[in-house]
C-alpha cells in the first residue's frame, strides 16, 4: 500500500492504492489527509471488499500513520492479529 501525492482539480491529495503480489490493484480512495483516521478508513476498506482474501502480510510505506491504523484495525479484530506489516521505503514501488 502507498500513497503518492497527485493533483486534482489543482488541489494535491493523497491516493491511497491496494495492490496484490501480481500488481493488480485491489482498491483505492482520493484522501485530503494523510493521517491515521485516513489510513484506517482505507484499510477497513479493502480487508472488508468481498474479492480481497485474509491477508497475510501487508506492505506499506513508511507513513507514520500506518502502524496506529494497523494496530487499530486489530484491536477492533477488523484485521487479522497474525498478519505480518512490513514497512518498506522500496518493496511497495509496485503501488507507486
Amino acid at each position: 500500500m502507498g500513497e503518492p501525492d497527485v493533483k486534482v482539480k489543482g488541489k494535491w491529495k493523497y491516493l491511497y492504492r491496494a495492490v496484490d503480489l501480481e500488481g493488480n490493484t485491489l482498491d483505492f480512495r482520493l484522501s485530503a489527509n494523510r493521517d491515521p483516521k485516513a489510513a484506517k478508513r482505507f484499510l477497513k476498506k479493502v480487508v472488508n471488499a468481498p474479492h480481497t482474501i485474509e491477508p497475510r502480510v501487508t506492505t506499506v510505506a513508511q507513513n507514520a500513520a500506518y502502524p496506529s491504523a494497523i494496530t487499530e484495525l486489530k484491536a477492533d479484530e477488523a484485521l487479522p492479529k497474525a498478519t505480518e506489516t512490513r514497512q518498506s521505503k522500496y518493496l511497495n514501488n509496485t503501488v507507486e
